[in-house]
């Protein structure tokens, strides 16, 4: 058995607590958790090594406001690190799908908007040319991947914060299957940049 080679590359990438959770028990948006760990080298440096071989961007439409409300004001911002500068440089470039079956237009460069299921809308993009499809952060959309087994490589951040509840990524009755460590970095405060390939 081998990892998954060929065609493009679905990538997911999502940050979790160490009890399992990527949100905390009260809102779903407040990413405030995560803010100590994500500036940390290993966290920048993960997310450098995702989205330099990725060619689209595939985000849910929540994550889609958040990313791009935020990311685009980082380019040319004082004191940038230039690995946060190049991810958002990246993110503005790169075609964008956004999933949502309530936005009629994107309000974003270069962005598709499709209201159609996440597994078809992944079989679409993997049938045109490009690099990787790296689905950023957006819960929704990666737990559909998983429960349909469309992930070929899985990149998880763990910061060492118990977070006492909340949603989590994985759920009980997904696919069974094997997965192969492709590297794991240990940093600052105790991040764990984890990524694993789908054997298959």
């Amino acid at each position: 058995m081998t990892a998954q080679t060929g065609s493009r590359r679905v990538v997911t990438n999502m940050s979790l607590s160490l009890d399992g959770h990527y949100a905390g028990p009260g809102d779903a948006l407040d990413m405030g958790w995560v803010m100590p760990y994500a500036v940390t080298d290993v966290a920048r440096d993960h997310l450098t090594s995702l989205w330099e071989p990725a060619t689209t961007a595939l985000l849910g439409r929540v994550n889609a406001e958040g990313f791009l409300g935020f990311w685009p004001t980082v380019i040319g911002m004082e004191g940038a690190d230039p690995r946060d500068e190049g991810f958002a440089k990246w993110l503005v470039d790169t075609d964008k799908v956004v999933l949502s079956s309530t936005l009629g237009e994107a309000p974003w460069e270069r962005t598709t908007i499709v209201d159609k299921p996440t597994a078809e809308v992944v079989a679409d993009l993997r049938a045109t040319e490009g690099g990787d499809i790296l689905v950023l952060s957006s819960a929704s959309v990666i737990k559909a991947l998983l429960a349909d087994d469309k992930v070929d490589r899985l990149a998880i951040t763990i910061f060492p914060v118990f977070l006492g509840g909340g949603p989590r990524l994985f759920d009980d009755g997904l696919p069974a299957g094997q997965w192969a460590l492709v590297s794991q970095t240990a940093g600052e405060h105790g991040t764990l940049a984890l990524v694993y390939d789908r054997v298959r």
